[in-house]
């Protein structure tokens, strides 16, 4: 059967000199110059621009991550002798002393959740155990310390809410539609009225035509 000339190739497309370690890509998605990816999933249609770097973190579909940010980012030990990474890396140091594999798990014991259509501003920094709901924005170089609510935008070091995008029951009939989870053919046909209705007027039109009416 021919292909339909309406779609591109589903293939993640990944520049030469990102760094990916472990990590799952969905259809559609594009890691940028120099990112730097360690035990990360990213959804279909997601992108991480230039310079940007994450670890232990699931990202979801049509998230637009800017660069120089920074998706869990490093902890360090304030209880031990020393933050330095001498005590957890050091086989960057000295034969025959391995990594801390104690405080690796402790690490991916605080992965950072990204739900979908989020974005994530240039030079913003997650902290570990963060959760950003669905639709979410996150202002260019603020620190995020705690979870995020679905359709919420911050900004600041630390984060702190500015306003929800939208009122709290157009948020529930959002999620709902969950549009982000719609084969290609269906986004195809909805992208024209992405682009020229209201968010109001989208659902109506397409809540009814999920229900058949």
């Amino acid at each position: 059967m021919a292909e339909d000339p309406r779609f591109t190739d589903d293939e993640p497309r990944i520049h030469s000199t990102a760094e990916l370690k472990g990590c799952r890509l969905g259809r559609h998605v594009s890691i940028g110059e120099r990112v730097i990816l360690r035990e990360v999933t990213v959804g279909d249609y997601s992108y991480v621009e230039r310079h940007a770097e994450g670890i232990y973190a699931a990202i979801g579909k049509f998230c637009s991550i800017a660069a120089n940010s920074r998706i869990n980012a490093l902890d360090h030990p304030l209880e031990r002798v020393t933050t330095h990474k001498l005590t957890y890396r050091p086989n960057e140091y000295f034969r025959y002393l391995g990594v801390d594999q104690i405080f690796r798990e402790r690490r991916r014991a605080k992965p950072v959740t990204i739900g979908h259509d989020v974005w994530i501003g240039h030079g913003a920094v997650i902290l570990p155990g963060v959760t950003i709901g669905n639709g979410a924005a996150v202002g260019a170089n603020a620190v995020v310390t705690k979870d995020v609510a679905a359709y919420t935008i911050v900004a600041g070091s630390p984060a702190r809410v500015l306003r929800a995008r939208f009122a709290a029951d157009v948020v529930a009939r959002l999620e709902a539609l969950a549009w982000w989870d719609w084969p290609k053919e269906r986004l195809f046909e909805a992208v024209p009225d992405m682009q020229v209705l209201s968010v109001e007027a989208f659902l109506d039109r397409w809540e009814a035509m999920a229900s058949g009416g």
